[in-house]
C-alpha cells in the first residue's frame, strides 16, 4: 500500500486523469473518485483499466464502486475490517451504514455477527443506485445528513433512557 500510496499521485498525473478526480486515504486501502470530475462517468471508465493494472503490479485489487475505485490488499475489505474493529473493542452491538457495493462485505459482517447473537442495525444512506444495500438495510434514509440526522437522535434517546 504504501508504494501504490506514493506513486499513484503521479500516476493520475501521467495518464491525464480528468479534472475533479480525487485521491482519498483509507487506512488500509486508497480510493480514486471521479464524481467531482466534469464526466464523471466516463472518468471511472477511463480510470479503470490503468488502475487495474496499477492495482496488480503491487499486488492489489482493485474494487470498483460509485463513482470510486478503491485499491486495497486482497483479503481485505470493509466487512473484515469491521469484524476486526468489533473484535478489538469488544463491541456488544453493531451500527454500519453504507451507500456503496462496497460496504456490502460490512453487511455480510453485521448479519454474521447478528446470527451470533450481537445486536446490529443496517443503515443504508438511501440511493436508488445501490438497491442491493437498500434491499438488506433495516433502515433507509435519504442520504449523508439524514445518516447523521439519525445518529444525532438516537445518541439522544440514549441519553434520555441512561
Amino acid at each position: 500500500m504504501a508504494a501504490v500510496r506514493a506513486e499513484l499521485p503521479g500516476f493520475l498525473d501521467g495518464i491525464g486523469a480528468w479534472p475533479g478526480t480525487w485521491i482519498e486515504e483509507k487506512g488500509r486501502a486508497v480510493a480514486v473518485h471521479t464524481r467531482r470530475s466534469t464526466d464523471p462517468q466516463a472518468a471511472f471508465e477511463a480510470l479503470k483499466a490503468p488502475l487495474g493494472d496499477l492495482a496488480a503490479q503491487h499486488g492489489l485489487v482493485l474494487e470498483p464502486g460509485r463513482m470510486v475505485l478503491e485499491l486495497r490488499p486482497p483479503g481485505m475489505d470493509k466487512g473484515v475490517a469491521l469484524a476486526e474493529y468489533v473484535r478489538e473493542v469488544g463491541a456488544e452491538s453493531v451500527l454500519y451504514a453504507g451507500d456503496d457495493l462496497g460496504d456490502l462485505p460490512a453487511y455480510a459482517a453485521v448479519e454474521k455477527l447478528r446470527s451470533n447473537g450481537t445486536p446490529g442495525l443496517l443503515v443504508c444512506s438511501g440511493s436508488a443506485e445501490v438497491p442491493e444495500l437498500s434491499e438488506r438495510a433495516d433502515l433507509s434514509v435519504p442520504g449523508p445528513a439524514a445518516v447523521v440526522g439519525f445518529l444525532t437522535d438516537l445518541a439522544q434517546a440514549v441519553r434520555d433512557a441512561g
